[in-house]
């Protein structure tokens, strides 16, 4: 399909993301315009049995508000296309006239775990893993499916398509329903290789295949209603169905190589490697997804990041951020006498485990805030190490990982505390918002305008490793993971 050509226009990219939505407009070259950026930050409602929840709404009306911020600073700037980025895996439930029966069931909820012990006692996982890159756990979808059709029938009944809040937000502005390949590869129901949704598995599942949306790139075009009203200048230019947040953190900040991984801490946490490729083979222990049709992203997520560290500042009541940052940065390597595993909500990578928790073992009176503030981060950094293990594995020759995420960007120590733990030059991104830039850059290469792969690599800064604390964290990496392998017990791998 023939695009209008966009060199003297602009792309907006539109981010939805698990604790702020973004919108930003970017020039032909990737490259973001100047003072166009807004974030709106809002909370996902937890509960106390594992509940993380946002009303699909709420993201619809923040997504539009975010729209109307960024294009008062286009500058004169004429929007020529419109990309996307949301969450991956988060499940949301519409009724038959497609509206919300459920609120939007995120990744970080964990009230599936019982379904997907339950699955995984009558389905093969491995064979499911190798197909569909998803383990069954409580992120993806067959295991919501299954615990919402036990847990809350009624709702379960009403609901008759089954999206995501991409699809979603598209579905309101559009009045049409499809899916994304990157989107549809990270639910746990697609066929990573044949792109095309896993009818065995979805057979074997309290859902009807077509309860799902059609998969498909291919932009959309003509807003509807009192959209086309709000945004006149967006209602015949291409939308491009959303791509999930981490395949475009890769993009946005040039990790598009198996070489060069990008390790990204945010609310959550993923260290990933992006490449092109027909067909992939998908190893033990990781996760594989889509970018697009042509790329796929592999790596390993974690459910505590910056979601951690916020927790602990205010569970804590730590000083202030220059003042805990200094505090930190005095600190020697694992010098608190504190062993963590930081699992407050839960495991994804490397092992999976839907029930395990926090522990905090060798608390003393002598213990501080600050040590458990360090002793988590470097703690965060250990689990990234199994990770960093099973990438190189399945793609030897690492060259470079850059840091992308406002957790090592905004911490200069834990960045540092990376760098060593991994043994690995560390890249501090130049980037300041690697998914949005991503988004608009898979738009700009399906416009026509550039190659991903040859798109700006924007750095700051390289940590190099201190060999001494390396040497240090390696033995408190095995001293973490005995005290893994004493409480948490592995599902599946």
């Amino acid at each position: 399909m023939a695009y209008e050509n966009v060199s003297t226009g602009a792309v907006l990219a539109v981010d939805v993301g698990s604790s702020s939505v973004r919108a930003e407009l970017y020039d032909p070259s990737g490259s973001p315009v100047e003072d166009s950026g807004v974030r709106l930050d809002y909370d996902l409602s937890y509960t106390p049995d594992g509940g993380a929840t946002v009303d699909a709404d709420v993201l619809v009306e923040l997504a539009a508000r975010a729209i109307d911020a960024a294009l008062s600073r286009s500058g004169g700037r004429r929007v020529r296309a419109v990309a996307a980025c949301t969450f991956w895996h988060s499940l949301l439930g519409l009724d038959g006239s497609d509206q919300p029966v459920t609120p939007v069931f995120t990744w970080a909820d964990r009230r599936a775990a019982g379904a997907a012990s339950r699955l995984r006692e009558r389905l093969d996982e491995r064979a499911i893993h190798r197909r569909t890159g998803c383990v069954l756990h409580s992120s993806y979808w067959p295991a919501k499916l299954l615990w919402l059709e036990e847990e809350h029938p009624e709702a379960f009944e009403r609901s008759r398509r089954w999206v995501s809040p991409g699809e979603y937000l598209y579905l309101r502005l559009f009045g049409e329903l499809r899916v994304g390949t990157s989107m549809a590869s990270a639910t746990g129901l697609f066929l990573q290789n044949e792109q095309e949704w896993d009818r065995e598995l979805i057979g074997a599942l309290p859902v009807e295949a077509s309860q799902l949306s059609p998969v498909s790139d291919e932009p959309f075009r003509g807003l509807r209603g009192e959209w086309a009203g709000r945004w006149p200048d967006l209602r015949e230019v291409p939308w491009f169905p959303a791509a999930g947040d981490g395949a475009c953190s890769n993009v946005g900040c040039g990790a598009t190589a198996p070489s060069r991984p990008a390790l990204m801490v945010g609310t959550s946490g993923a260290m990933r490697i992006l490449w092109r490729a027909e067909a992939a083979s998908i190893p033990s222990g990781l996760w594989c997804y889509r970018a697009d049709g042509r790329r796929f992203v592999m790596g390993g997520a974690l459910s505590n990041g910056g979601n951690l560290v916020e927790w602990l500042h205010r569970t804590l009541r730590l000083p202030g951020p220059e003042e805990t940052e200094r505090l930190l940065g005095e600190m020697e390597p694992d010098g608190h006498g504190l062993t963590f595993l930081p699992l407050l909500a839960g495991e994804r990578g490397p092992g999976w485990s839907d029930r395990a928790n926090g522990v905090v073992a060798g608390l003393s009176m002598a213990s501080t805030p600050v040590d458990i503030l360090r002793a988590a981060m470097e703690a965060v950094a250990y689990r990234f190490a199994a990770i960093a293990d099973l990438l190189e594995e399945a793609f030897p020759g690492r060259e470079e990982v850059i840091a992308t995420g406002g957790g090592l960007l905004g911490s200069r120590t834990w960045a540092g505390i990376m760098a060593d733990v991994l043994g690995t030059e560390l890249t501090l991104s130049g980037v300041r918002e690697a998914s949005s830039r991503g988004a608009a850059l898979l738009a700009l290469e399906a416009l026509g305008e550039l190659e991903v792969e040859k798109a700006g690599i924007p750095r700051r800064q390289t940590l190099v490793p201190d060999a001494a604390r390396h040497e240090i964290y390696r033995r408190a990496v095995e001293r973490q993971g005995r005290l893994y392998a004493l409480l948490v017990t592995k599902p599946f791998l």
